[in-house]
């Protein structure tokens, strides 16, 4: 055997140990691999714009302004654009083009020309069952966003009593003598008003069917039929709280709703579940302890964690406050919001019940966040399970989306005909139609409170007990029951 030669047998054996030993100092001599944005994607809201990098791996990015003309850049390190910005559909936002290079030999810059000033916000989502790795760019319009007035009403006046107690004085009541004495006022005959929500949106498209569909795409369906259902009924009126493809927060949704002065909030949902068998509709209202059930538990679960799809946390957190603000909130939120709640929800359920198949025959009780508003009845309705492929079919059919909305809005309206808001067209058109008996009295232009309690010989007190009167305000052509004495 010649000297230096190796039996191509032995030879055979040992590259077996040297094949991953060169491989191995192949990849160390390498520089690590580019980041790539295989999409971008593009929602307008009316408060803000989101942008999303579909990435294949994460990248840091430095997101900052620029004048004259104005400008947001976005730099992504280490990073290679493979989509192409062209695609986007910029109407609606507050971006008029965008553009791209190369930064620093391996780098990615990204210019957006803005129309108007934007406050950019930016971070990144680990990937889910539905996308991969993200950047989100937020571009929140300054003097728009119902994110910048937080304050809540109930907590306002908690604090101004908190602030009153620590100063050792009473809150201020106006002595109900000099209210009683105010005039009544001209009937204000307001729309009842309609809060719909479309649950999901933008980024978080909600649960997907056997074939696809979305559901943010069914439920903006069923609540534009709904929207128009309430507008084109005398004394209501809807409000949006997304009337296109984008995300609202669901802390946000509530806050439109209290800015809107809504009287009602109803979120619409189709289900799902990880078995196409089960199938019906659902109504949900709050429930102190989380949930009635343990379905409803994991479906509340699963509903909240669309914020952490969309970028921010849904979750309910009083840790801030103390044990007694804690304490008055939870009350306010399970007494008169709630017993509405329940009402309006077994009128709905009812009508939903004539349309489609129920799978609970009662309303249930879970945490949802978006029915976390103390001074709002609020309602989440499932409209059907998208992930039963004939419930599925039945949810992207016209004529049943426009029956499910019809189903809402007659539980709706039936609930608000027969307990109307003292100051809406609805009270003013039933106290028209009642028959004044020897019980009752039709409030006229220049009385006051006290006077018709002492015309009829009744206490103050028991008058304003019997019609329910809290704030000391009458109106004309109100019905007031005469308590007998």
């Amino acid at each position: 055997m010649i000297r230096g030669v190796l039996p191509s047998r032995r030879l055979a054996r040992l590259s077996g140990w040297w094949v991953p030993l060169i491989a191995l100092a192949l990849l160390i001599g390498q520089p690590a691999r580019a980041a790539v944005v295989d999409n971008l994607r593009l929602w307008a809201a009316p408060d803000h714009a989101r942008l999303v990098f579909d990435l294949s791996s994460p990248a840091e990015a430095d997101v900052f302004t620029l004048d004259n003309p104005r400008r947001l850049v976005i730099d992504l390190s280490g990073t290679r654009l493979a989509a192409d910005p062209g695609h986007l559909d910029l109407s609606g936002s507050a971006i008029s083009a965008v553009r791209s290079g190369v930064r620093d030999g391996d780098g990615l810059r990204i210019v957006l020309d803005l129309e108007r000033q934007v406050a950019p916000r930016h971070f990144t989502l680990a990937p889910n069952d539905q996308y991969g790795h993200r950047l989100v760019v937020d571009l929140e319009y300054p003097g728009e966003s119902a994110v910048e007035d937080p304050i809540d009403p109930i907590e306002a006046v908690i604090r101004e009593q908190e602030m009153a107690a620590r100063a050792g004085e009473a809150p201020v009541v106006a002595a109900e003598s000099a209210v009683a004495q105010q005039q009544a006022q001209p009937h204000p005959r307001r729309d009842i008003i309609v809060a719909v929500d479309a649950g999901h949106g933008g980024e978080d498209p909600g649960a997907i069917g056997p074939s696809g569909t979305r559901e943010k795409d069914v439920v903006l369906e069923i609540a534009r039929r709904l929207q128009r259902l309430v507008d084109e009924t005398p004394g209501f009126r809807a409000v949006m709280i997304r009337d296109g493809d984008y995300y609202v927060g669901l802390r946000q949704r509530i806050r439109i709703a209290r800015e809107q002065r809504a009287d009602f909030f109803v979120s619409v949902h189709a289900d799902a579940f990880n078995s196409p068998r089960p199938q019906g509709s659902s109504v949900y209202a709050l429930s102190q302890s989380g949930a009635t059930s343990e379905a409803a538990q994991w479906l509340a679960d699963s509903e909240n964690r669309a914020d952490l799809i969309g970028g921010v946390d849904g979750g309910l957190s009083l840790n801030d406050h103390d044990e007694v603000l804690r304490g008055v909130l939870m009350d306010l939120t399970l007494t008169a919001t709630l017993n509405d709640s329940l009402s309006i929800g077994g009128q709905v359920l009812e009508r939903l019940g004539r349309v489609n198949r129920l799978h609970k025959s009662r309303v249930e009780q879970a945490g949802f966040v978006v029915l976390k508003s103390p001074d709002i009845p609020s309602l989440l309705v499932e409209t059907g399970f998208i992930s039963n492929p004939d419930e599925e079919r039945r949810l992207r059919d016209s004529g049943h989306q426009q029956g499910m909305a019809e189903a809402i809005f007659a539980g709706v309206r039936e609930h608000f005909q027969r307990n109307p808001p003292p100051t809406s067209l609805l009270a003013w058109q039933r106290d028209q139609n009642r028959g004044e008996g020897g019980n009752e009295y039709r409030i006229q232009p220049g009385d006051t409170l006290s006077e018709i309690a002492a015309r009829h010989r009744v206490p103050l007190g028991t008058l304003k007990q019997a019609n329910e009167i809290n704030d000391d305000v009458i109106r004309v052509g109100q019905v007031l029951r005469i308590p007998q004495s």
